[in-house]
């Protein structure tokens, strides 16, 4: 008996339904960032000698700074450090606690109960669920919107309720519109602000209105906050946990991926209330062994110098500065965020006297294979693009070039809106 035939009869029939079940892997469907993938790779096949202008990517264009990257090698080259780190280090909590109150003006928070490190942002909302979601149980998500705590709930057997975001609410969620059973079963509400893929951001007034939402609904707020300190013109970055009664109702986690370019690092927190911070350490014990001891060491130098953040945040206010005017130039309505590095922009209902955008995914894929130029479609709440302003460019210049370059290529068309 073959390996192929061995799998078709009963490794195929073993998967967990949580994956498909036995229909596992003949799903024949292509999803969205394949969809982009092919094209690309379409594109470049097609215009060897063109030059793809990549605005997709969720990542930052430049490495870490250098002096985090030398406390690394440092502490790397230390035998104390070469352990497991188990549920983290005294000295990436304590950097931490001091992180948020220097930047965020959050105060009282206690780095031996309210704080644990975590293997990045993902894995932590991927871990959370197993805190709190029975079968039947709720969690309320946002669309568009980063869907890891909502694929757990369903593993876990709960559900997911979506409530969209929408540009005549400043991509905000209205709390008011979720049905009282809904609120009433739910245990968990997932936001994110500064928003992916939005790029909008909480007020405090929000945030407000949503701890006394939790509060009246007994349900726990994570708040996802990776691009929480990259802001931009004169808005002070903010945090859920700065509001009072925050830390009775949820927790806030941080990365260090999009603020300091430490993405491949793998490094971040979680803050706020200790009963869920328990909760959270215990299920995660089961789950790793810690992050490298001398990434949180390096970590935690990083996050004692918030001028780094600063000077990235810069970087990405020029480009968005730039692109936001180009785009205008050319008929879209793109207004710069105030925070992240995405700029979200509604898609054109066709070209003037010929092609026509359906859908996002219609005029990304136009820009794709037409002009080189990749962005994400986002179709949850109308036809919207994501622009990121972390394309390669090798200083201002080069950005100049760039930015430039999209003029050039879009100027010979008339987009319809």
């Amino acid at each position: 008996m073959s390996i192929d035939q061995v799998q078709e009869t009963y490794i195929q029939q073993n998967f967990a339904e949580r994956i498909g079940g036995s229909n596992y892997g003949k799903d024949t469907a292509i999803y969205k960032f394949e969809k982009i993938k092919r094209a690309k790779a379409s594109a470049k096949k097609e215009f060897p000698n063109i030059e793809l202008i990549d605005m997709g990517v969720g990542e930052p264009d430049e490495m870490a700074d250098a002096a985090i990257v030398s406390r690394l090698a440092e502490e790397a080259a230390k035998p104390e450090n070469r352990g497991y780190a188990d549920n983290g280090i005294p000295e990436f909590k304590e950097a931490a606690v001091e992180y948020l109150e220097q930047v965020f003006n959050v105060t009282g928070l206690n780095a031996e109960t309210e704080v644990l490190h975590s293997i990045g942002s993902k894995p932590a909302l991927a871990m959370l669920p197993s805190c709190f979601i029975n079968p039947g149980d709720v969690t309320i998500m946002t669309v568009p919107g980063y869907p890891v705590l909502g694929t757990h709930t369903k593993y876990l057997g709960g559900e997911v309720y979506t409530v969209e975001l929408k540009k005549e609410n400043a991509f905000l969620p209205d709390l008011n519109s979720i049905p009282d059973d809904i609120a009433q079963r739910a245990k968990l509400l997932y936001l994110n602000y500064p928003n992916n893929p939005t790029g909008a951001s909480a007020t405090v007034e929000f945030f407000e209105e949503v701890v006394a939402w939790a509060r009246k609904n007994n349900v726990v707020v994570v708040h996802d906050a990776p691009y929480a300190a990259l802001t931009y013109d004169g808005m002070k970055p903010l945090s859920f946990l700065s509001i009072p009664g925050a830390k009775d109702v949820g927790v806030e986690l941080h990365s260090l991926s999009k603020s300091y370019n430490m993405t491949g690092w793998r490094i971040g927190f979680i803050a706020g209330n200790p009963l869920v911070i328990k909760a959270f350490g215990d299920v995660k014990d089961n789950n790793d062994s810690g992050q490298f001891i001398a990434i949180q060491k390096a970590a935690a130098y990083a996050l004692k110098h918030p001028e780094i953040t600063e000077r990235i945040a810069a970087k990405y206010s020029r480009r968005h500065d730039k692109l936001v005017a180009v785009l205008n130039e050319l008929g879209f309505r793109a207004e710069k965020p105030k925070g992240s590095f995405f700029l979200y922009v509604e898609a054109p209902k066709g070209i003037k006297g010929g092609h026509r955008f359906e859908t996002g995914e219609d005029f990304s894929q136009y820009l794709i294979r037409e002009k080189l130029i990749s962005t994400v479609p986002w179709d949850d709440a109308g036809h919207f693009v994501r622009f990121s302003v972390t394309f390669i460019a090798n200083g201002e210049e080069d950005e100049n070039r760039v930015i430039s370059e999209i003029r050039r290529r879009l100027s010979d068309v008339e987009f319809e809106f």
